[in-house]
């Protein structure tokens, strides 16, 4: 079914649930949908009980998938992610079994616990969407999507993400504390959950519904000179002593499709120069990394720097016309 009023019914429902687990975070709630139906992946830099979890789960029961929580610390190894080969005394041969990488959602808490060389093995699950067990590949599903988490201000015992992992996420967000009415909200939310079971609810999508999502966002129109506005703004990364590096060309990718699922979150067949801006911050907060030097110092400064390129609305309207 690619019936896109299903899928948009779809969405303001995901919309909905979300919004009922993190009340007031709206903007968080949009950039998790962005991210999941670009296929990147996410990095949650938050202090402790601000609802990570249970934005996870909620998500993951919201589009019918498997749940798998990883509590990283320094003795993980990584086959405690990827799963290993057990000798079965029976058949007299090894079967694989299979880790918690193997899901649709997974919430990998603490990632900066973990030693470089279990992050290496949640690296590959994150890149390739498959894991090596003794030389053998194993494919995950194509929906496998990661909320990482850190802690901004406990360093103790941690092991900084590389730049090699941290090039594999979308977005870094952070949910930050609810406003007093939303924290009220939350409160009343607790009691009610006491009686009915509030976030054990049927799933909104179907079997395959996600995949087909996400293959419509990649292939949403996105006009050449969009295209070359995202490179302009890369390079200003790049060229500016601000930034100790620029966007990467995989970020450039992933802006790009970002873009494209913003769109398709607002219901239109096209990007337009508002959705790359929109998806700019969370980006280039996983992506760039300041020197505190040079003229550059915020979002609004890298894309004051290019010229929002003219002509879009009628080469769109033209896309359209031919499509239809």
């Amino acid at each position: 079914m690619n019936d896109p009023t299903y899928f948009q019914d779809a969405i303001r429902e995901l919309r909905r649930r979300l919004n009922n687990i993190l009340h007031g975070k709206r903007e968080v709630v949009e950039h998790v949908l962005t991210c999941l139906l670009a296929r990147g992946h996410i990095l949650l830099e938050d202090l402790p009980g601000l609802g990570k979890t249970t934005l996870a789960r909620g998500l993951t029961e919201a589009v019918g998938g498997r749940f798998a929580r990883l509590q990283c610390t320094p003795d993980l190894l990584p086959n405690d992610i990827t799963g290993f080969n057990l000798f079965n005394q029976k058949s007299r041969e090894f079967e694989f079994v299979p880790g918690p990488v193997f899901s649709d959602v997974l919430l990998a808490d603490e990632i900066n616990r973990a030693t470089p060389r279990a992050q290496s093995a949640l690296l590959e699950a994150m890149a390739e969407r498959q894991v090596t067990v003794d030389n053998e590949r194993h494919h995950l599903c194509r929906e496998f999507f990661v909320i990482a988490t850190q802690n901004p201000i406990e360093h103790h015992g941690t092991y900084p993400l590389p730049e090699a992992q941290l090039d594999r996420f979308a977005m870094k967000l952070s949910i930050g504390y609810p406003a007093f009415e939303n924290e009220v909200q939350m409160l009343q939310d607790a009691v009610a959950s006491d009686k009915e079971d509030r976030h054990s609810q049927e799933s909104i999508l179907q079997a395959g519904d996600l995949a087909r999502m996400q293959a419509m966002v990649a292939s949403l129109t996105i006009v050449p000179k969009l295209q070359e506005y995202l490179v302009r703004l890369a390079n200003v990364t790049r060229d500016d002593s601000a930034f100790h590096h620029g966007l990467s060309p995989r970020a450039v990718l992933m802006w790009q499709r970002l873009s494209q699922a913003r769109a398709f979150l607002d219901g239109r067949s096209f990007v337009t120069p508002d959705d790359i801006q929109a998806v700019a911050p969370p980006l280039f907060s996983i992506h760039i990394t300041s020197s505190q030097q040079g003229s550059i110092r915020t979002v609004e400064d890298i894309l004051a720097k290019v010229a929002v390129p003219t002509g879009i609305e009628h080469a769109n309207a033209a896309v359209v016309k031919g499509a239809s």
